[in-house]
């Protein structure tokens, strides 16, 4: 009988750890993808205001060559005409953006108040919940997400600063329209 060293017979490489960190991110972000009716409220520092407006975000999968850097593809656009992008013109009403998985981070192409590409840390609460954490030019932005309901819904709430002043908390109730 031959003792086996699990250490030793691992068959994914030298760092289990970020193999499983992967594999729990790559299975997450796969409970995301989707088309989701997106109710959001923005707390708006600057106009002390708050809007109420109706998004639809698509989550996609993209094919990677890597096996081990899931892509995705994010688009957004408005239910509807809202005044909220005309009184605040730097939001975008639509938009696009690839990111994909790399360890303990998303990167990102391009951010939603800017063109500029980044990254995003991130951190697993639970099996449901993940919180991103970014930073880029004079902003830094953190937006919890968890999943409800078998992932039927989504919560997300999202606070950024600029200049280390609070500019923007915004709460997204989300639900799944098609899988």
């Amino acid at each position: 009988m031959v003792a086996i060293n699990p250490k030793k017979n691992l068959h994914f490489g030298e760092n289990p750890p970020e193999i499983n960190l992967n594999s729990n991110l790559k299975r997450w972000f796969s409970r995301n993808i989707g088309l989701w009716k997106s109710n959001r409220t923005y707390f708006l520092d600057e106009t002390q205001k708050t809007y109420n407006l109706n998004m639809n975000i698509n989550i996609q999968a993209l094919e990677s060559k890597s096996e081990w850097e899931s892509h995705y593809q994010f688009t957004w656009y408005p239910e509807k005409k809202y005044d909220f992008f005309d009184e605040n013109p730097h939001y975008k009403e639509r938009g696009e953006m690839r990111a994909f998985l790399k360890g303990h981070q998303l990167k990102r192409e391009n951010f939603y108040l800017s063109n500029e590409e980044g990254v995003s840390n991130i951190k697993q609460v639970d099996e449901h919940e993940m919180i991103f954490e970014s930073s880029y030019k004079d902003w830094y932005i953190l937006e919890h997400t968890r999943l409800v309901d078998s992932d039927n819904y989504r919560f997300r709430v999202i606070y950024s600063w600029n200049k280390n002043k609070l500019k923007i908390v915004e709460n997204h109730h989300e639900i799944k329209i098609i899988k």
